[in-house]
């Protein structure tokens, strides 16, 4: 019998193994660059959102590639302490590849189910695109506020449940593909979920969609995740064949659902990693 800290043993491996490389993960990075239509930029867009300034101390959890930092070294300058951390030792290292040449970094590998530092140690936590991934969501929630100081700020994205997966298996409907989303932590139940920790949650959502132009860029895309891996198994022209179709002009549109949730510990004090 499998005992549940097996179990959650188990899911962290698995995540560990999805993760363990930058590849797959480029390649759903490289759809968003080369196709969105709105040209801030995911990344940029969440960033504006931070509240970084002179002195605080900042752990990112689940950091990826660290691409998202290229350019801010101006907001890294502004921290007492900067830490970028991920499960995956290999997403890690191609972080510390593609921030080579910025100061101020401090890398680590942590699971946010068990983080490693002291109650109260940061002014701001980020968590992003990587909630929907952790075994137990409420232990590693309850691990962010033990770390937040008193009036620090948890900021952490992700997608929404009628976003590009729900569409792009709908095209499939006709070989019995359904769409199963990965529930656990959405745009959808993601305020719930923070404000069982967190007395004060917001959300705010991101304008954005796909016009893909080159249906072999979607097709990568797709084998690219765990979430497809029924329409993946379809013979790749098929796949193809199947985008080309729902083409328009040459251009497939598909509608995206991204956004962001802020948390603090509490609702007053000065605020000095918030939203202001």
């Amino acid at each position: 019998m499998t005992t549940e800290a097996e179990t959650k043993s188990n899911d962290s491996a698995a995540v560990r193994k999805q993760y363990s490389t930058a590849e797959k993960l480029n390649t759903r990075i490289s759809i968003h660059s080369k196709y969105s239509v709105n040209k801030q930029g995911f990344g940029n867009w969440i960033a504006s959102h931070y509240r970084i300034r002179e002195g605080v101390s900042v752990l990112e959890l689940g950091c990826g590639t660290g691409e998202m930092w290229i350019g801010k070294q101006e907001l890294i300058n502004r921290c007492a302490r900067f830490i970028l951390s991920d499960l995956s030792e290999g997403m890690l290292g191609k972080a510390k590849e593609v921030l080579r040449e910025y100061g101020g970094i401090e890398y680590r590998t942590i699971d946010i189910q068990e983080i490693p530092f002291a109650d109260h140690s940061f002014d701001i936590v980020i968590a992003n695109m990587m909630l929907y991934h952790v075994p137990d969501l409420s232990r590693g929630l309850r691990e962010v506020r033990r770390v937040l100081k008193e009036c620090g700020t948890f900021y952490c994205a992700t997608y929404g449940e009628n976003g590009m997966m729900k569409y792009i298996t709908g095209l499939f409907r006709d070989y019995g593909i359904q769409y199963e989303p990965n529930s656990s932590f959405t745009l959808q139940n993601g305020e719930d979920k923070l404000r069982a920790v967190f007395p004060d949650v917001r959300r705010f959502l991101y304008e954005d969609a796909l016009e893909v132009t080159h249906a072999q860029d979607l097709v990568d895309y797709i084998r690219s995740l765990t979430g497809m891996t029924e329409v993946g198994k379809l013979p790749e022209e098929t796949v193809r064949s199947v985008l080309e179709q729902h083409m328009t002009d040459g251009v497939l549109r598909i509608p995206k659902e991204y956004g962001m949730f802020t948390a603090r510990r509490d609702e007053s004090g000065a605020r000095s990693g918030g939203d202001g």
